[in-house]
């Protein structure tokens, strides 16, 4: 069974990160549930699919060179994580924010993305 910090890891680099369709889908298949909820400033997004889609348009619409990289320390508890992120070419990140998991039973059932204010990036 995965921990918090190991699931805050995966959602980042193994979904977020990865535009390897098949090595994604895995991942999504392996890090949450079946109907977990994905809460970004665009709404709300429920299931596999649906987080498959937000993931894949938003790596297809980045430019040539934007990564995701950690900016910081994880934040865990039993049930909950935090990881503050940069997402553009390394070094400058173009956005900036933080992912907040839910957790039950080894996998993610809620995530919410919160931005960083663009005066702030």
């Amino acid at each position: 069974m995965a921990t918090v910090s190991e699931l805050l890891s995966a959602n980042l680099h193994d979904v977020f990160g990865n535009d390897d369709v098949a090595s994604r889908r895995a991942a999504i298949e392996r890090v949450y549930s079946t109907d977990v909820a994905f809460t970004d400033p665009e709404g709300v997004v429920v299931g596999w699919d649906a987080l498959e889609q937000k993931a894949a348009g938003l790596l297809e619409s980045a430019p040539a060179g934007f990564q995701f990289v950690e900016e910081g320390r994880r934040y865990v508890s039993e049930t909950h994580g935090a990881l503050a992120w940069g997402f553009g070419p390394v070094g400058a990140p173009a956005v900036r924010g933080i992912d907040v998991i839910e957790v039950r039973e080894g996998v993610i059932v809620a995530l919410t993305t919160v931005l960083a204010e663009p005066d702030a990036v």
